[in-house]
């Protein structure tokens, strides 16, 4: 009796020491292979700590949707009655049960966790591998990028307890990749003598706009007014990445030569996040950085521009793409930017379809507060964000989003679509209703070209375009030209931007989220159709661009003057 009683306590001791999880477990995220060009280069250390990220399940995400479109439709009694921080918060937070169930699991294992989100639907905790592979019943490796020798930890195949499937939407970083983001090309032109910037006459545009675009070029084809924002608190914000620097020196060359017009003093203010800072070594200087604050400020005349460094130090493994956008909802009204535009992006099959469609809601909070978002198509044709070699067509990331606005490129002063200009259609989202009747008809119109290369049920992308071809910039004491869907998003957002001071200035609200409006009948009428060009890639010639919208240039290009009618001024 006594050896018996003994045995019982000793298994009560080793239970309370370590508590013996009898959930069933089931698989909950998996891939096949890495994402392109990652090899598994062998077992993670158990000892190596993991910062890993929970997604909770929003407790009504659904209605966060309709309430966007709801204050973003120019057809809604709703429309520009963007909602609060508080407001988004409820609709996203997770509810009381999910947050109980999740908690008493961490706690079960020895785990603490921290809320990471305004509305506390993502939860942060930090683990050795070995507690990592335990509790979610994997093995973590790493994986390496071949092309740049860079080194991330990540499972092909992770697994929760079934009772936690319905509160728990993804772990990650596990199943998803994120490869380097590339960097636009510089192509060096005379060291001393950039292209004169000639206003033109009576909006005739320059005939050297036909090979180098310039602030003075983009305000001739576009209508762009030279006069300057009157309004402080809107604000155009420039996502910075990869430690690409924004370099005030080159900026002040850039203006002291190509916007004679405006002080050279003129200049940003920067934002860090995640340990990013701005280096003003001019040697340093970031091509993409510096091509998107000249050419915001450079066509925005006076609208307050913020450089946004977001550093390596970022613990979303998505590159702080999570974490800007976290740190822009936690930001009071008139602090936030009224349209930010991002230069970067991913091949869509980069990232797992849950973290992709919680990245994307996130837009959708940051939308609801007013702020319009504009991302790169990406460079690639329909082979993705960059170049590669396919027998698919690759949608690019966050680009194909529902609620951000995609933007493509053109290029010529008669405008036809750029080769490079990323576009077609998501295999994560489905066709929004604003842009179903656009794309029903563009399918119609393609017919069998390219058929079982794409999804033809998937949101399709770009939903406009902009110049982004030839754009010259001034870099390490040299003036040189940029191509790239990178000079189209800037360009579009600057607009945004100038139209956004004309509405705060009589008293109304910032246009916010953008698409419902442009694919509205008096959006796209105050849009260029652009119908010549392609985008080629996957040993094709991609889509065509034709009337209407298509996958290529979108809606079209922007016409200032009727944009600004089209918003009521």
């Amino acid at each position: 009796m006594i050896l018996a009683v003994t045995f019982i306590a000793s298994l009560l001791l080793v239970a309370a020491a370590k508590p013996m999880d009898r959930r069933a477990m089931v698989v909950h995220e998996s891939r096949g292979e890495p994402a392109r060009g990652f090899v598994n280069s062998g077992v993670a250390p158990a000892a190596k700590d993991l910062t890993l990220r929970i997604a909770l399940k929003p407790n009504n995400i659904a209605g966060l949707e309709t309430a966007l479109y709801a204050v973003s439709d120019p057809a809604s009694a709703l429309y520009g009655q963007h909602l609060t921080a508080d407001e988004v918060a409820e609709f996203v937070k997770p509810t009381d049960e999910t947050v109980s169930a999740v908690s008493d699991w961490l706690s079960e294992n020895g785990i603490s966790s921290a809320p990471i989100t305004p509305a506390g639907d993502m939860l942060q905790i930090v683990v050795p591998v070995s507690k990592a592979n335990e509790l979610l019943a994997t093995d973590f490796s790493i994986f390496t990028h071949v092309d740049t020798g860079a080194t991330s930890i990540r499972t092909l195949e992770y697994s929760i307890p079934a009772s936690l499937q319905a509160h728990i939407d993804f772990f990650h970083p596990t199943t998803s990749f994120t490869r380097p983001l590339a960097r636009p090309k510089f192509t060096a032109v005379k060291k001393v003598s950039p292209v004169p910037d000639v206003a033109p006459v009576s909006n005739a545009v320059p005939a050297s706009c036909a090979t180098t675009v310039t602030p003075a070029c983009l305000q001739a084809i576009y209508g762009i007014p030279t006069t300057a924002a009157t309004q402080s608190s809107n604000k155009l914000g420039v996502s910075g990445f990869i430690e690409q620097f924004a370099n005030q020196a080159d900026l002040k060359q850039f203006l002291t030569s190509l916007r004679t017009d405006i002080s050279s003093a003129t200049t940003f203010t920067l934002q860090t996040l995640d340990g990013g800072v701005n280096t003003q070594t001019r040697a340093d200087a970031g091509i993409e950085a510096n091509l998107d604050t000249q050419y915001t400020i450079g066509i925005a005349t006076g609208v307050p521009i913020t450089f946004i460094s977001v550093g390596e130090n970022n613990a979303d493994s998505v590159d702080g793409f999570m974490d800007i956008i976290t740190t822009l909802i936690k930001e009071a009204t008139g602090t936030r930017p009224n349209v930010l535009t991002t230069s970067y992006g991913f091949d869509e099959s980069d990232l797992s379809r849950a973290v992709a469609t919680t990245l994307c809601n996130s837009y959708m909070q940051l939308g609801a507060l007013g702020t319009s978002i504009l991302f790169s198509s990406g460079d690639g044709g329909v082979s993705g964000s960059q170049s590669q070699t396919c027998t698919t067509f690759i949608p690019t990331l966050p680009s194909d989003c529902p609620f951000v606005t995609s933007v493509g490129a053109t290029g010529g002063i008669t405008e036809t679509a750029a080769s490079f200009s990323s576009g077609g259609f998501s295999n994560y989202f489905a066709i929004p209703s604003y842009q179903a009747t656009d794309v029903a008809t563009y399918l119609t119109t393609l017919g069998t070209t390219n058929s079982g290369k794409f999804n033809r049920t998937g949101r399709a992308f770009p939903d406009v375009s902009a110049q982004g071809e030839n754009f010259e910039i001034a870099w390490d004491d040299e003036f040189g030209t940029v191509d790239g869907t990178s000079c189209s998003s800037p360009t579009f957002a600057a607009i945004i931007a100038l139209l956004n001071d004309k509405l705060v200035a009589a008293g109304k609200a910032p246009l916010g989220f953008l698409n419902p409006f442009l694919y509205s009948a008096t959006g796209r009428a105050a849009l260029n159709d652009i119908t010549t060009g392609d985008n080629p890639g996957c040993s094709t010639n991609g889509f065509p661009a034709t009337v209407g919208w298509d996958p290529v240039t979108g809606l079209g290009t922007p016409n200032f003057a009727r944009l600004q009618t089209a918003v009521g001024l």
